[in-house]
């Protein structure tokens, strides 16, 4: 298959023609150059019927344009190239030729020629002199708003900013512009007019938005927090009921224990025992009512408090150990209420040395925490938590009734 374009070893661009191969070897210095079955392609984009050669530039043009349709049209456009050297080069490398001369003036390459008044506008705005004449140069010096809508369409260019050249006798100067100068300055004004309220709406629009985030992140920030203000005063209110029913019940039981020495003390003097209907008259009758009321189970916390107080019992005369299983206990509630999903706060080895010297070894312990949901499984070498019976309320009071255990002086006097 015939060669359809040149492709350069240095760098891999495709080139149609020699004569673009030798601009581009000028530009780069690259000399290595093949012919090449790959055809220079040719995207052609169908809103401003701009050519692109390559997907780098399509996409480039995306980006300032917001144009996305192109049409495929490299192989309408592909052909043979021919890799005969231009003829002028061929009347230089021919000196025996009498008409060298006037081949030496056709190639001779010079700045072409532009609307000067446009040009100084340009200037003016801040763009360089050379980006300027070639914007007027390929823009056909139509106007100023055309020259500036091709820098902003080729301002990543490698070239933008190198002064265009064409043959000296292609050069017939610049088309007569089409606006008067009156009228290119009002453009121009018009123009930065232009580019300074679109600035200043798109900082608007920004501000919005932040504005917005800002009144967002605030309202999150204060439900999260009334929520979790919230949660504290209920377990603030849960945890002094659970002190005054312990500290109620302690009373109690002190009542009952100076009873029971008043009681011992009369036996041994010798006196007859104290008659409960005279002292207390009443009591028969509240004795007959609640007689007559069905026994209320112990509920779980109930049975949770009992355990935790028969656990002090046990080891009373070791204080410290036991408040270090409390609050071991308490650590493994709060690790399974704030990471439910993890499962390694739901498994717990048993035969691990340190729960046995902090819990498992201790009557009630295990019991506590099978209070609170944990199994025994795999022959009995683990205490497992499943996930889906993990009850938060459970935990929860679980949790109570530890801090009671921990911080209540009362717990588990009698």
């Amino acid at each position: 298959m015939a060669g359809v374009s040149l492709k350069c070893g240095d760098c891999g661009a495709l080139l149609k023609s020699v004569e673009e191969a030798q601009e581009h070897a000028e530009l780069t210095s690259h000399s290595n150059f093949a012919e090449s079955t790959e055809a220079v392609l040719n995207l052609v984009c169908t809103a401003c019927s701009k050519p692109c050669r390559s997907k780098t530039e399509s996409d480039l043009h995306t980006k300032r344009t917001g144009h996305t349709e192109f049409v495929d049209k490299t192989m309408e456009t592909v052909k043979p190239i021919s890799l005969e050297a231009p003829k002028a080069a061929m009347e230089i490398d021919n000196p025996g030729d009498g008409s060298s001369g006037s081949g030496d003036a056709a190639e001779e390459m010079v700045v072409p020629e532009v609307d000067q008044k446009i040009l100084e506008e340009l200037e003016g705005m801040g763009f360089p002199k050379a980006r300027a004449t070639r914007a007027l140069h390929y823009s056909g010096n139509a106007s100023l708003e055309a020259a500036v809508n091709w820098v902003v369409e080729h301002e990543n260019d490698p070239d933008v900013d190198e002064l265009p050249k064409v043959p000296a006798n292609s050069n017939t100067g610049p088309p007569k512009p089409a606006l008067t100068p009156e009228e290119v300055k009002i453009k121009a004004q018009e123009l930065r007019e232009r580019a300074r309220k679109k600035k200043e709406e798109e900082e608007k629009r920004m501000e919005r938005e932040r504005e917005k985030e800002r009144i967002r992140i605030g309202k999150e920030l204060l439900e999260a927090k009334r929520i979790e203000e919230d949660n504290e005063r209920k377990r603030i209110i849960l945890l002094r009921k659970a002190e005054k029913e312990e500290e109620r019940r302690a009373r109690e039981k002190i009542r009952q224990k100076v009873e029971e020495d008043k009681a011992e003390r009369r036996r041994k003097l010798g006196l007859p025992a104290e008659d409960p209907a005279a002292a207390k008259p009443s009591v028969p009758v509240v004795e007959e009512k609640k007689s007559s009321l069905p026994i209320r189970p112990a509920t779980k916390t109930e049975q949770m408090r009992e355990c935790l107080r028969s656990l002090k019992q046990a080891h009373k005369e070791d204080d410290a150990k036991v408040k270090r299983a409390f609050q071991t206990l308490l650590t493994y509630m709060g690790n399974v209420a704030k990471n439910p999903d993890e499962e390694k706060f739901r498994k717990i080895r048993l035969t691990n040395q340190t729960f046995q010297d902090r819990v498992g070894s201790l009557r009630g312990g295990i019991e506590f925490m099978e209070l609170c949901g944990f199994e025994k499984m795999e022959g009995g070498e683990f205490l497992f938590l499943p996930r889906d019976k993990i009850d938060p309320a459970v935990i929860n009071s679980a949790g109570t009734e530890l801090n009671s255990a921990i911080n209540n002086p009362f717990f588990g006097v009698l």
